[in-house]
């Protein structure tokens, strides 16, 4: 138990120490880079007509729900990678001083990579393709 409370502190405390300290433009390459792609898939939403993505998700049969999982990972997957590659190297520097061997926590870099990739991109897609939509739907009228 010892040990688990430990590696849960260590957890959280590196957590927060990310914040600061080398390579915190991630936290702002990252969201931006997904925004991006939130914003190519939701305009290709808003032009296709398709359901929001969030609420396919949550709401659609089993099939559904795992393709648009699917589709969203792979949409935003070199973000992912980026954002793992990212974070050996942070890793790297901030573990590895005066050691002999690399202690590497993909734990952490998993977490770090969902929160600042993927769940912006999962945030924002479907606002992204209600204002694509309404813009389309505005321009269309005015024509």
């Amino acid at each position: 138990m010892d040990a688990f409370l430990e590696m849960m502190h260590r957890f959280w405390s590196d957590l927060i120490a990310r914040s600061d300290g080398p390579m915190t433009f991630r936290f702002f390459l990252q969201p931006i880079m997904a925004f991006l792609m939130a914003l190519r898939d939701g305009i290709k939403d808003a032009k296709t007509g398709r359901t929001p993505y969030f609420w396919t998700i949550a709401h659609s049969d089993t099939a559904g729900r795992r393709a648009a999982w699917r589709e969203g990972f792979s949409a935003v997957a070199r973000i992912l990678v980026l954002g793992v590659i990212m974070d050996v190297i942070y890793q790297y520097k901030m573990y590895s001083q005066g050691r002999q061997e690399f202690p590497f926590y993909p734990s952490e870099a998993l977490v770090i990579v969902l929160l600042l990739a993927f769940v912006p991109y999962l945030l924002l897609r479907g606002p992204v393709a209600r204002v694509a939509k309404w813009w389309l739907g505005r321009k269309q009228k005015t024509n």
